[in-house]
């Protein structure tokens, strides 16, 4: 929390103060650390706050220095007692989560030399604090040895003035020594006032609001501390289960020693943890773990309290403390959490043509994630196929497949609980060189081919030739295909040497080589000659003659013709000085010292000869190889000189010190030292990149160099925190980037407090009610800061002495009858936004409204509802103080139990889960305060599909005409009939088709019926519901005969199919197996339908349940289940009908091998045939 310093007026813990003297404690806090203003608090003991002593004896004050931000808080005690001894402790902190930081000292209290302490002895009847009566000396008459007539523990003084009269006050003060009368008298009435005071000394808040999930704790405070109390929700009181186990004896409420008992409820089975007290120190146990409980109820001392343990919607409800026949009430809201954003968005620098992604995560999965850009909202319609949304988990991220530069703009990713904001920079992307061009080396008559190929087939160049451009003839050819550009040179002559160079057009880059020229040498007759050496050098330095720049790293080769007879010798060497002659044998891989000879022929620093032609090489420069150098020719006839300078220029290095001077609200200035060395060549400017602290990504501020120390950032997000880094920018290059700056935010105070207005007047207190900021960044809101003063003044006041978080309070303590004027101001770590002053004054007074109901303009016509849907209707009403409603249906107080009815201040609420006919009728609500009322009325009719149509018929049928009358149906639906839908069938194919929609009489004429058919006809009720379920049917029905034609059929004469019984299939002898179920079967035709009768042995076989006789289609089968060796024997099946009586049947002999088990006396197993 950073560093908190406590100063008080003695250096050690234990403080020792004369009795009625002033002391003063001091503790300075240092806030440069804190996230938002730290609050402390002073603790007498373990447990009392002090601030609820505050007052003559204990005052407190805060201060704080804005240049230091150290805050100083002081408490000073006037006029010490002995009451004030004792331990205290101090906190501070800057969360209400976080874990405070403490501050332990003692004060201890010695009286003065001046009179011993035994003064205020007498004093102890009364009960008063001793400094009530410090200046009262008549006690100081008495005699020392003199004992008290009656000890406190003998008598009660108090109960003895509870019982007396009036009269005898003074003459029981003046008998136990009080002096004090007035003060007796105002102890004596505080007494009998805290006698027939209330149950409670602190009841429950009228509303608790806490998010799902949190924890809620709802606490009172009884007068009594052995008290039972009883926890009520919705009416139905939370009670914990008869099986629960606690530690220790007594009651809930009520425990051994006044120690603490805490009774867990979860799903009806309870859990308690009870406190033993062993010996000077308690040892706490726990009969159960307390984490898992719903409900938790806690009572310590006077206070009991009921913590709900991870809240849900289903805790949403009104709750009861119940203390005997008194009780107090509050309500719990429990609302959803917002969404917020755990990882915000990244800033993202790109190249045109490359995938974009911006990530984002969520607190919840499943969340709905907004996506912006500009301003505009990016959707699936909208985006079309240049953007893809994509969701894993709680990662939502919006997808950009080919970046181009008209994607450059600002990101957001709202949610309902915050939104995040990035920024995309798109640039052309650099030209990158895949193939350069070589050297050349031809003779006359060659062809010489320069080719290269860059990274991009767009790109168009030039090509040069010492500096001048070169243009395409019959000899000279240039062509650009693809990615590769060709320079082509036919028949070489001595003209084309020189240096070429490749330009592409919009790119500072450039490729060279060179041509070299062998030409042919004429054949000459030899004379020897000498003559003197000469050195051919040049450099190209310009103005500053043989000065030769190279840039570090890259490679330096400079190429010197050298002519003379004979051949010279070379000499290279760094200073000015002339070397001798080459003859050593020495080899160095740097240029050396000033005036060390160069004469390495490997290495990096090396001299390479050929025939007339002398070249030094330097592999990559180094600042070090800077200097002059010297060359020198000789040879018999002479010899020459040169000197010549080699500058090694290099990228600057990194800029130094940089930091963040200053921020706004999207803003902030950063200004670095210039670099120590700036490579040799002027610096041109800088370049700045940011970066977020909670990403590794840095995106660049400016693309054209800036040539100030100093730079304002703009478009940066309030509440991140950044980091800036700067690079130099020389002729050469860019430097390194610099050393990050440290760690900065942009911040600002938030916008003015919206929609303030006054929400109730009473004659002392005015209650005022706003919105949040419309732009609140962040840094959040702390809290708000109410103020108030009379109209024509400009003394503000405080109202209230810690910021609120709640968007309503109600300011007290105003003057009846003045206009006063009100303003609120939001605060946060970046300070006060501006005020919302209220418009117009108020006059401080109680208001009363008469009641006027204000119906919804969709209930003031009648409100039609279909059975089984929801009605649920909210009807707002003014009017204070809080007006008394009842409903009524149809003139009638409204008793029906499936109507719910629920009131508040404001409005009232009426509300079916599923309607039905029966609650159609005219509601009447009632408003009424004192001697005024109001009433309105809604009509409510709940309807249903109609009946069937009854009765109906043709009346009717001529040509291709059928005439259909009906009658309405019997239910309507609760609604107007608005038609029917009349079908018509062919009888023969009985398929329906619709001849009239939405007719409106009880009758219709149905035309081009066709000739020979008959028809039927259904009819169908309508009203705003629907078509009925069920049609009604015609009676009759409509044949449309054919006119003209008879016909006279044949008499057709049935042929006679009667006939006496005959078997088709006997039955046959088989042999079964005893056990397992058999059948015979046998078949037969004849009609009448024939009688079977079934026989065994002659013997008619009855509804015997062995046998199970069947006949399917003249098909006749017996069935014998399991049979036994008893079943043998001949079967017979006869059939009979009317015409004949005939018998027939068959032999059938059932032989039957069976072995059986049975079990002898013994217990062995013997067996065999039977």
């Amino acid at each position: 929390f950073g560093q908190v310093i406590y100063h008080h007026l003695l250096s050690e813990d234990k403080a020792k103060f004369v009795l009625w003297a002033d002391i003063m404690f001091v503790a300075k806090v240092d806030s440069n650390n804190f996230p938002r203003k730290p609050t402390l608090k002073w603790f007498k003991g373990k447990w009392l706050d002090l601030s609820s002593k505050a007052g003559k004896h204990m005052q407190f004050k805060e201060t704080y220095d804005r240049n230091t931000k150290i805050y100083t808080f002081e408490m000073n005690i006037i006029k010490v007692v002995d009451a004030d001894a004792g331990g205290y402790r101090c906190e501070i902190a800057s969360k209400a989560k976080d874990k405070p930081h403490c501050c332990y000292f003692d004060i201890t209290v010695q009286v003065c030399a001046i009179g011993p302490s035994d003064h205020y002895k007498p004093l102890t009847h009364t009960g008063d604090r001793t400094r009530d009566l410090a200046l009262d000396f008549s006690v100081l008459l008495k005699k020392r040895q003199k004992k008290k007539r009656v000890t406190e523990e003998e008598v009660n003084v108090w109960d003895i003035l509870k019982k007396a009269k009036a009269c005898d006050y003074e003459k029981i003060a003046f008998q136990y020594g009080i002096t004090d009368l007035r003060g007796m008298l105002k102890r004596l009435k505080e007494l009998k006032r805290l006698e027939a005071a209330s149950m409670f000394l602190r009841k429950l808040e009228p509303e608790y609001s806490e998010e799902k999930g949190n924890k809620v704790t709802m606490s009172v405070e009884v007068a009594d501390p052995n008290a039972n109390v009883r926890w009520l929700k919705n009416g139905q009181e939370i009670k914990p289960s008869s099986n629960h186990t606690r530690t220790g004896t007594g009651d809930v409420g009520k425990t051994p020693g006044h120690l603490p008992l805490f009774m867990c409820i979860h799903a009806g089975l309870a859990m308690s943890v009870g406190l033993t007290q062993t010996g000077p120190k308690q040892i706490f146990t726990r009969a159960d773990h307390v984490s898992f409980c719903r409900y938790v109820l806690e009572s310590e001392g006077n206070v009991r309290s009921l913590t709900i343990n991870k809240c849900n919607l289903s805790d949403d409800a009104v709750y009861e403390c119940v203390v005997d026949e008194e009780k107090c009430y509050t309500e719990l809201f429990v609302k959803e959490p917002p969404v917020t954003i755990t990882k915000l968005l990244d800033d993202v620098h790109t190249v045109v043509g490359e995938k974009v992604e911006f990530e984002v995560e969520v607190s919840e999965e499943g969340a709905s994630v907004q996506w912006m850009k500009d301003g505009e909202e990016l959707n699936r319609e909208t985006a079309g196929s240049k953007y893809r949304f994509k969701k894993d988990g709680k990662r939502h991220i919006l997808i950009i497949n080919e970046a181009t530069t008209e994607d450059i703009g600002m990101y957001y990713a709202k949610t309902t609980g915050g939104e995040s904001k990035a920024e995309l920079e798109v640039e052309e992307a650099e030209l990158q060189v895949l193939q350069s061009i070589a050297d050349l080396t031809l003779k006359s008559s060659e062809q010489a081919v320069f080719k290269c190929e860059v990274s991009d087939e767009k790109v168009t160049g030039k090509w040069f030739k010492d500096g001048v451009e070169v243009t395409a003839s019959d000899r000279i050819k240039i062509s650009h295909i693809g990615r590769t550009h060709k320079l082509t040179i036919d028949d070489v002559k001595q003209g084309d040497a020189g240096d070429y160079t490749f330009v592409p057009d919009g790119h500072a880059i450039s490729l060279s080589a060179k041509l070299n020229f062998l030409g042919e040498k004429p054949i000459i007759e030899y004379k020897p000659r000498q003559d003197p050496p000469k050195i051919h050098l040049d450099t190209g330095a310009g103005g500053n003659k043989n000065a030769i720049t190279v840039v570090a790293g890259n490679k330096l080769r400079l190429d010197v013709e050298i002519s003379g007879e004979p051949e010279p010798t070379v000499c290279w060497k760094r200073g000015e000085q002339k070397s001798p002659p080459q003859g050593r044998d020495k080899r160095e891989d740097s240029c050396g010292p000033e005036g060390a000879e160069v004469s390495a022929l490997e290495g990096r620093v090396r001299v390479e000869k050929r025939k007339g032609l002398c070249s030094f090489v330097i592999d990559g420069a180094l600042k070090s190889d800077e200097g002059p150098y010297s060359i020198t020719v000789s040879n018999p006839a002479g010899d020459d000189h040169a000197d010549l300078f080699v500058k090694v220029v290099d990228v600057p290095e990194p800029p130094l010190n940089v930091r963040c001077t200053s921020v706004g609200e999207d803003f902030a200035v950063v200004t670095w030292d210039a670099p120590p060395y700036d490579g040799g060549v002027p610096i041109k400017g800088y370049l700045l990149e940011k970066k977020k602290v909670s990403s590794n990504h840095w995106t660049k501020l400016n693309f054209d160099v800036f040539e100030s120390t100093t730079y304002e950032a703009k478009r940066m997000i309030d509440g991140v925190s950044y980091e800036m880094r700067v690079f130099a920018v020389n002729g050469i290059g860019v430097s390194e980037g610099s050393a990050s700056s440290a760690p900065f935010m942009p911040i600002a105070p938030t916008s003015e407090p919206t929609r303030l207005q006054v929400d109730d007047v009473t004659d002392s207190t005015c209650a005022l009610k706003w919105r949040p900021p419309e732009k609140i960044g962040a840094g959040g809101i702390e809290g708000y800061i109410i103020e108030y003063c009379i109209e024509g003044s400009d003394q503000w006041v405080q109202a209230n002495e810690a910021p609120v978080e709640k968007n309503q309070y109600r300011v007290k303590g105003l003057p009846v009858g003045e206009k006063m004027l009100f303003r609120v101001v939001a605060v946060n770590p970046a300070g006060r936004s501006p005020p919302a002053i209220l418009g117009q004054p108020v006059t401080i007074r109680e208001i009363v409204e008469s009641p006027k109901i204000r119906i919804p303009r969709h209930l003031r016509s009648k409100l039609i509802t279909r059975v089984g849907e929801k009605i649920n209707l909210l009807i707002p009403f003014q009017g204070k103080p809080r007006p008394v409603v009842t409903w009524f249906k149809d003139g009638k107080p409204l008793e029906d139990r499936s109507v719910g009815i629920r009131n508040s201040e404001l409005d009232s609420i009426l509300f079916i889960r599923t309607a039905e006919r029966a609650h159609s009728g005219v509601y009447t609500l009632h408003v009424q305060i004192e001697n005024t009322s109001d009433s309105a009325d809604i009509h409510i009719q709940v309807v249903d599909k109609p009946g069937p149509p009854i009765a109906v018929q043709v009346t009717d049928v001529w040509g291709f005409n059928a005439a259909l009358e009906w009658k309405p149906p019997k239910d309507d639906g609760n609604c107007e009939i608005l038609g029917y839908t009349i079908q018509k069938a062919d009888m023969k194919t009985k398929e329906w088709f619709t001849v009239y929609e939405h007719n409106r009489r009880p009758s219709c004429t149905v035309s081009d019926l066709i000739m020979g058919n008959e028809y039927s006809f259904r009819v169908y009720s309508e009203n705003i519901c629907g078509l009925s379920e069920n049609p009604g049917l015609s009676k009759n029905t409509a044949f449309i005969s054919k006119s003209g034609l008879d016909c006279n059929p044949r008499p057709y004469k049935e042929m006679d199919m009667t006939r006496s019984p005959k078997f088709t299939a006997p039955l046959v002898d088989r042999t079964v197996v005893a056990g397992y179920t058999a059948a015979i079967s046998c078949s037969v035709r004849g009609d009448p339908r024939p009688k079977i009768v079934w026989m065994k042995n002659n013997m008619i076989i009855g509804e015997d349940p062995k046998f199970l006789m069947q006949n399917n289609q003249g098909v006749l089968t017996l069935r014998i289940r399991k049979p036994s060796l008893f079943d043998g024997g001949r079967y017979s099946c006869r059939a009979i009908n009317d015409l004949d009586k005939t018998r027939w049947s068959a032999s059938w002999r059932s032989e039957v091998r069976l072995n059986l088990m049975f079990t002898k006396a013994g217990g062995n197993r013997v067996g065999g045939p039977r």
